[in-house]
């Protein structure tokens, strides 16, 4: 197999195929998930299927924010009402509870995220607090070995406040730069001097943090070619262990902070573009491997490590190294992986809290994964994280005649093949350096889901 870091940028290619699709943070992806589904034979069934034996990834939402960055698609509560928080904090102390009935069974707690929203809007007591609960009702680790990681705003975090993250277990963080341009931080409601970015990564390597992440985005208003190459360039001087440079989708229908976005202040098609093709050259010129879609990470990094060794697993925290764990999510709009299961939370903040309080869980709509999802999932995580598949592995795992049960797909990728995106061969499907970039393009092929030749409405661009 060809070197995965390699990267080749074809502008046709790109043109061609830069439809809108899936992230394949799961497949099925959310969707297609029913919320006819009751919460008892969801979870019934995520128990009858998950590994009880198998470590857990623990994920929890902290929705709120002091600020609305007008770019930002997450599920937010905006205010300045720091009150408003242990309300919600006690309410998932009790969807907390009900979970670790279901779920824990003495398991080890290998993965923890926290997430929002901004988890640090919590005072540093409610941190304490709430770590104390996590213990109570999971297997958390004490040798510092798991993957315990929280998302940062460097505007409502210091070197004090990483102290206290660090010393309740935390080793692993992520923090939102997007643009050090003040220009651009003034057009999206992000005014955040790179001095706070660098005074958060200068503490947590000062206090044993394992790995700093840092996310970009590029196509935001009044971005430019060379704007975004200096911001590129502030951040590999920062040394980041990883890096998410993420393409913002204009979609201010859909959300309201982005209405604030004027849309002839944003790139035009072609510099966007442009402003992608140099920001890989410059990260890997930098030694950054490509991990694949967004993200980056240094090639002694765990996740560059993970894909090396064909181990790197997909889910709804993006790229991970534990595909061995099912993930148990609590909070708002929060999503669950267990067993053969998917399900999700309650999107809006009065309807979980009120579901919560009236039957210690929120769960809204999920899906029970088929025999053809379950043979679909392997084939797309495979292609997404390690850009190669090898159908005899696909066919000695689930029994099937790979041919013959994937022919529709395997004529896309025949012309994929024809296009310079794969190679195919009897024994393997190999993505190109020209189709990493479009590897969700290569994943739809075999979704039975999504029409062959066309992309859902519902998804954002490719690139």
């Amino acid at each position: 197999m060809s070197n995965l870091s390699e990267i080749k940028w074809d502008l046709d290619l790109i043109k061609r195929y830069d439809l809108s699709g899936p992230r394949y943070t799961s497949y099925p992806t959310a969707i297609q998930f029913d919320p006819n589904l009751s919460a008892a034979d969801l979870v019934k069934r995520g128990q009858q299927t998950a590994d009880i034996n198998a470590p857990l990834s623990l994920y929890l939402h902290i929705p709120f924010c002091t600020h609305v960055c007008y770019y930002c698609a997450c599920n937010k509560v905006i205010t300045r009402n720091k009150k408003r928080a242990q309300p919600y904090l006690d309410e998932l102390y009790k969807e907390m509870k009900t979970l670790s009935g279901w779920y824990s069974n003495d398991r080890i707690v290998n993965q923890l995220h926290w997430g929002g929203g901004t988890p640090t809007f919590i005072s540093d007591e409610q941190m304490y607090q709430l770590f104390e609960q996590l213990h109570a009702n999971f297997k958390l680790r004490d040798d510092d070995q798991g993957d315990y990681s929280i998302e940062i705003d460097p505007r409502e975090a210091d070197a004090s406040r990483m102290k206290v993250i660090r010393e309740l277990g935390f080793n692993r963080v992520s923090l939102g730069v997007q643009d050090i341009n003040p220009k651009v931080q003034e057009a999206v409601n992000r005014v955040q001097p790179t001095e706070l970015s660098e005074e958060i990564i200068t503490s947590a390597r000062e206090l044993g943090f394992r790995s700093v992440n840092v996310d970009l985005i590029y196509g935001l208003p009044h971005q430019t070619i060379d704007s975004f190459a200096d911001t590129v360039d502030t951040i590999i001087k920062l040394s980041p262990d990883r890096l998410s440079v993420f393409n913002y989708a204009h979609m201010p229908d859909r959300f309201r902070s982005q209405s604030h976005i004027i849309g002839d202040d944003l790139p035009a098609p072609e510099a966007k573009l442009t402003i992608l093709e140099n920001t890989i050259n410059q990260l890997m010129a930098a030694g950054y491997v490509y991990i694949g879609m967004d993200h980056f990470a240094k090639p002694d990094d765990e996740l560059a490590l993970a894909q090396k060794n064909g181990q790197l697993h997909r889910n709804f925290q993006g790229y991970t190294t534990h595909s061995d764990c099912d993930l148990v999510a609590m909070g708002v709009s929060s999503i669950s992986q267990i067993g053969d299961v998917y399900y999700q939370n309650e999107h809006d903040l009065k309807l979980y809290q009120n579901a919560v309080a009236e039957r210690s869980e929120a769960i809204k709509r999920g899906v029970m994964l088929t025999e053809d999802d379950r043979i679909r999932r392997r084939v797309i995580t495979q292609l997404i994280c390690h850009f190669d598949l090898r159908p005899n592995l696909i066919e000695a795992e689930f029994g099937i005649d790979f041919n013959s049960y994937f022919a529709d797909a395997l004529a896309v990728i025949d012309q994929f093949a024809n296009d310079g995106l794969v190679t195919r061969s009897d024994d393997s499907i190999e993505v190109t350096p020209a189709g990493r970039l479009l590897i969700r393009r290569i994943c739809m092929a075999f979704d039975a889901y999504i029409p062959q030749h066309q992309a859902g409405r519902t998804f954002s661009r490719i690139i």
